[in-house]
């Protein structure tokens, strides 16, 4: 009988603070504000021979890196239907409904999202996570939760399964 546990990840280097508007709708947003995210991560896996699934720290070393690419910037949606972005020398210009907004290139960080919400962003967490394919394999990982929250009490969150 295969016997499987849910390993959770929730350390406090797990988190980065970025800022972002959230998109309401083509004429609709927030203002540009900042959030310290947190990331919280559950991977269910099988138990092996000695009482263990693997050695974790891998996964808590994915998340710290991928946590690190999102901390100190400002998080643009590079697919919202409602953006339109144009890269002019050292300037990002974010266009949206009747507004012209400037950002430093250096400044942003691009990610293939519709939006910046918490849903948006732990999609973006699975997606790189289960992109590892032999990593998966080799711990037999059967599922992946992660969760990102804004807030204390406000997260999202998105599921891969195998």
């Amino acid at each position: 009988m295969s016997a499987y546990t849910v390993i959770e990840l929730n350390k406090e280097y797990m988190g980065f603070d970025a800022a972002h508007f959230t998109i309401y709708s083509a004429t609709h947003r927030e203002r540009l504000h900042g959030h310290n995210f947190s990331v919280y991560a559950s991977l269910t896996a099988q138990v092996d021979e000695n009482g263990m699934t693997f050695d974790y720290a891998l996964y808590k070393q994915k998340i710290r890196a991928l946590c690190d690419e999102l901390s100190q910037y400002t998080l643009i949606p590079d697919h919202s239907p409602h953006l339109r972005l144009e890269e002019e020398g050292d300037y990002l210009y974010v266009y949206f409904d009747q507004e012209k907004i400037p950002f430093l290139k250096k400044d942003v960080k691009h990610l293939p999202l519709r939006n910046i919400t918490v849903e948006e962003l732990s999609r973006w967490f699975i997606d790189k996570l289960s992109q590892d394919k032999h990593d998966l394999t080799r711990y037999g990982i059967q599922r992946i939760v992660v969760k990102v929250c804004s807030a204390p009490g406000q997260c999202g969150s998105y599921e891969w399964v195998k």
